[in-house]
């Protein structure tokens, strides 16, 4: 393990905000650097102007935020540097049960190593304030802390595997329950940032919500399970195909719909611009529409 970290030690970096701190991880040996969103934006989800970044050697340098993807928490920002290692990222993903190596700088602690394995794969995490849920996230129990985030996440090839993306704490229940953003999701929205200064995701055009017992009882629906429209986009795709607030989605390309996660995950396989079948109850009734997705990176 010592090897892994001095080869890939050098290609992370300390983020520092006015929000606070982060971590990142050198993408091109240009001075471009990936991170999560979040480490890179303000409280109202704003992207800084620019960051200051902490490089292993000890010098420093602003960097310019380059552009930001909420959907998937990824970011880059581009410092004026050159020559910086940059890491490499696979595509594939990691096996479970295989070596995960965890750096960044946690609470401010510079250049700190943990270490751990592949949990699982696949994980969703639900919507909460302040964030729209993510999907298809890998599980380690390799300790992540705040300050972390953005960081690398390595194999035992010194490959990164993925961002540090969240952590459960303690209060939860949780022990070792880390998340981390698949380097696939953020080779991909990084490119796409640096070539257009946005990610394309397709988009329903809709504001849904879980549907719990109070809820259900309060509204007098008929089910808990499904996803409630509860606000349609104004010529959004929905709306142009009929859906209206208090419609609940239960099944969407023949995928049967438990919830806001499972619709979120649903939709992020498709592109702007597929044709998707909805099927979705009305009251008693139960309705099926196609739907063309749009694109977010119109907005």
């Amino acid at each position: 393990m010592p090897g892994i970290v001095r080869e890939v030690e050098p290609s992370v970096v300390t983020i520092q905000t006015s929000g606070g701190i982060g971590s990142g991880v050198v993408y091109r040996s240009d001075g471009t650097i990936v991170t999560d969103a979040h480490v890179v934006e303000d409280q109202q989800k704003k992207p800084f102007k620019t960051v200051q970044i902490h490089f292993a050697d000890g010098s420093q340098a602003v960097a310019t935020v380059v552009g930001v993807d909420d959907p998937t928490d990824v970011a880059v920002v581009k410092a004026d540097r050159n020559n910086l290692p940059a890491a490499r990222f696979p595509t594939t993903l990691p096996i479970v049960g295989q070596l995960a190596v965890v750096i960044g700088s946690p609470l401010g602690l510079e250049e700190t190593v943990t270490a751990g394995i592949i949990s699982a794969l696949h994980r969703n995490m639900p919507p909460s304030e302040g964030s729209p849920g993510l999907i298809d996230l890998i599980q380690t129990d390799a300790p992540i802390s705040p300050g972390n985030s953005g960081g690398a996440v390595v194999n035992s090839k010194s490959e990164i595997i993925g961002l540090s993306e969240a952590y459960l704490p303690p209060s939860s229940g949780a022990v070792s329950i880390g998340f981390v953003t698949p380097a696939a999701t953020v080779t991909d929205v990084a490119d796409q940032i640096l070539k257009s200064g946005v990610a394309a995701h397709a988009v329903l055009g809709i504001i849904p919500t879980d549907i719990s017992p109070e809820v259900a009882s309060r509204l007098s629906l008929p089910r808990t399970s499904g996803a409630l429209v509860i606000e349609v986009a104004q010529g959004g795709p929905a709306a142009k195909a009929g859906l209206q607030p208090g419609d609940i989605i239960v099944q969407f390309d023949g995928q049967k719909i438990a919830n806001v996660t499972d619709l979120l995950a649903a939709i992020r396989k498709k592109e702007p611009g597929q044709q998707s079948d909805v099927e979705f109850q009305r009251g008693q009734e139960t309705k099926s529409v196609k739907v063309t997705l749009d694109n977010t990176a119109k907005r």
